[in-house]
């Protein structure tokens, strides 16, 4: 669904990602690890539009949308959780929810705010609450379900577990479980190389805006080497 070839992007004169390669398949949990400050957030933005490229190509359903605009990448299909989260703090759960809004797909069945809260039950129960009185994981678990709203076929989750609880942390792990049971494809950054194993079936590790390593999650747990030379503190 995804395929990254030769990205490079720079933010001013520096040079931050070079030759970055990744894919993401139908149906597929794909993880880029790396440390702080490797590339994996700037990754994500070049992706969905808001860091120009400065080469590379980006091909998502088959169309090249390197140089588009985010607002027409995601209509393509391409759902973007930013590490932020950027809830509306003065709209309630459902009005968060309603901004998402886009049709689905010809054929696909929609997500509505019934389903998400099946999906996450905490914030069924605070339909009404305004976003800003929402604790950390409850926002993050919003901006998921907001941009499912906009029903994409691929979903970027952008360092899903940073500063949540350990508890919150497996309920997200049920959720995106869920998610690829539903047939949906994830692109997420991580640096929990647990939370990571717990979800994903491929991992590709970034480090300096270069891939260092790719394959299964499987490959990764069996190479002690390559998990202390790259995602070691």
């Amino acid at each position: 669904m995804l395929e990254v070839t030769g990205l490079s992007a720079h933010y001013g004169r520096a040079h931050i990602l070079d030759g970055v390669a990744l894919s993401v398949g139908a149906g597929e949990v794909v993880v880029l690890l790396g440390r702080n400050g490797a590339g994996k957030s700037t990754t994500m933005k070049a992706i969905m539009g808001l860091v120009p490229p400065s080469g590379g190509s980006l091909r998502f359903l088959g169309q090249e949308i390197a140089g588009r605009e985010p607002f027409e990448i995601a209509r393509l299909g391409l759902g973007y959780v930013p590490e932020e989260r950027r809830v509306f703090s003065e709209l309630t759960v459902l009005e968060n929810l309603e901004v998402g809004r886009k049709p689905a797909p010809a054929g696909a069945r929609p997500w509505t705010p019934e389903r998400l809260f099946a999906l996450f039950p905490s914030l069924g129960a605070m339909q009404d609450r305004p976003g800003g009185r929402m604790s950390g994981g409850e926002q993050q678990m919003l901006t998921i379900a907001r941009t499912l709203m906009g029903n994409p076929r691929l979903l970027l989750l952008d360092e899903p577990s940073e500063g949540l609880a350990p508890v919150v942390v497996e309920r997200m792990a049920d959720a995106i479980r869920a998610l690829k049971a539903e047939g949906l494809s994830i692109l997420l950054s991580e640096q929990n190389l647990h939370f990571a194993r717990a979800v994903s079936d491929r991992a590709t590790i970034i480090e300096k805006g270069r891939i260092r390593w790719d394959g299964t999650m499987a490959a990764l747990m069996a190479a002690a080497e390559v998990r202390e030379q790259y995602l070691s503190v």
